[in-house]
């Protein structure tokens, strides 16, 4: 490959310009353009449609759409679209949710549904001068936004309250304008946003305008909303006799695997590296429903990441109570989801998702997502504190290292029969290839 150079109004050339600038640092640009070319859309509407989503698009980067079947959420069956590459988590979701649904299922409920958005400032004055003539202002900031907020408010959403904060001790002369909002069934990012821009010059204005406030300058130093959003609150939750678990292992009673389950939480608990771990199991499922559905995952990981060190320690995001005879393990987390607006409609696959969710509003999804969650967590811990995570998982991921060595599909059937007695690894799976082309 050649080296690159520095490429200068990369992103007013065409689409085909831009194929051609990045092709050109291969040996075969005619090949690589073909390649890129194989990703587009039969259909010239649906690859617009794409192109347009980001920038300096070049082709498309699919990953596969799973489904997993009989997820019962509060008495109401699912069938949950995922995105996600790794066939283990759509396997691990599946198997809980045949799990738990002859067991009640998976129990749900939304705590809160509140979003936090922030003008930052510095301002040089005595705070009580802007103290005191807080509650007028705030008065001129909700007046001031009506028409943006109209069309939310309408929809039983809008601006909940706004308050000053004082921030000096931790930066000199620093305020925040720290407002809540109810997007409803919008992710409400750009609501959010368009509302505090317009707090900013509505403080500044306010300021400047009054007389009994000294100090005029007002320094904006920024106005965005808050992807930590611990008041948009989801919980999920599944409960059983501890009984019920007497099959789950034929080495293990029913009581030696819920005591190891809950050492393994209490563990993801007090270690942060296992709880990482513990975690990431989460989003596993979170993420994939996510994706699905056109929200923004990375939003989403922030929040949740963020709530697990509440306390000044990165933990687990679940908790096991085991009392008087029964089990439950819940999920508590906050997520800020959509369902109309952004990606949730213009992306094809997510208008499908939210069609075969039953159209769900926004907290339905938190509460779908939240359950994608905890399955593919409860999935992890039945396996790590069983037979181990790494026998499943490497036989859901045998194709994969089939078809890195190119295997037919006549070598892959006798490789599935093999395997489905042995321990699956690269090294095994190589030798045994090699063995049947011999």
């Amino acid at each position: 490959m050649k080296e690159k150079q520095i490429i200068t109004g990369f992103s007013k050339l065409t689409k085909d310009e831009k194929i051609k600038e990045v092709a050109r640092y291969f040996k075969n640009p005619q090949e690589i353009s073909d390649f890129l070319a194989s990703f587009w859309f039969h259909e010239e509407k649906h690859q617009k449609l794409f192109d347009e989503f980001s920038e300096n698009t070049i082709s498309n980067f699919h990953f596969p759409f799973g489904i997993a079947p009989n997820v019962m959420i509060n008495g109401k069956n699912y069938l949950i679209p995922m995105v996600i590459e790794e066939s283990s988590v759509v396997a691990a979701a599946a198997n809980s949710a045949k799990f738990w649904s002859t067991r009640g299922g998976f129990h749900t409920r939304i705590i809160s549904t509140t979003k936090i958005g922030q003008v930052h400032f510095i301002w040089k004055g005595e705070k009580e001068e802007l103290k005191a003539h807080f509650p007028e202002l705030k008065q001129r900031l909700i007046e001031g936004t009506q028409a943006i907020s109209k069309n939310m408010q309408e929809r039983g959403g809008g601006i909940l309250d706004i308050e000053l904060v004082d921030m000096r001790k931790e930066i000199p002369d620093y305020y925040q304008l720290k407002a809540s909002f109810n997007t409803r069934d919008a992710m409400g990012a750009n609501f959010i946003n368009s509302c505090l821009e317009e707090f900013a010059s509505i403080l500044k204005d306010f300021v400047v305008h009054k007389e009994t406030i000294k100090e005029k300058e007002v320094i904006v130093i920024m106005s965005i909303l808050s992807n930590y959003t611990p008041e948009c609150l989801v919980e999920a939750w599944v409960e059983c006799p501890v009984e019920e678990f007497d099959a789950i292992d034929p080495d293990m009673t029913s009581k030696e695997f819920v005591w190891k389950f809950e050492k393994a939480v209490q563990i993801a608990t007090v270690d942060p590296h296992r709880a990482t771990t513990h975690n990431k199991g989460i989003f596993n499922g979170i993420d994939a429903v996510v994706l699905a559905t056109g929200n923004d995952f990375r939003a989403v990981e922030a929040c949740g990441h963020t709530f697990a060190s509440r306390d000044g320690q990165y933990r687990s995001l679940t908790q096991l109570k085991v009392e008087n005879g029964i089990f439950k393990y819940s999920l508590l987390l906050p997520i800020a989801l959509g369902t109309v607006g952004g990606l949730t409609s213009l992306h094809p696959l997510a208008k499908f998702t939210l069609e075969l969710l039953g159209d769900p509003s926004a907290e339905d999804l938190m509460q779908i997502s939240a359950v994608s969650g905890l399955a593919n967590n409860f999935g992890a811990l039945r396996s790590l504190t069983t037979k181990g995570i790494q026998k499943g998982h490497m036989k859901m991921h045998l194709l994969n290292i089939l078809n890195t060595f190119g295997a037919t599909e006549v070598e892959k059937d006798i490789a599935i029969e093999y395997f489905k007695t042995e321990k699956v690894s690269f090294n095994a799976v190589e030798t045994f290839l090699k063995t049947v082309r011999n």
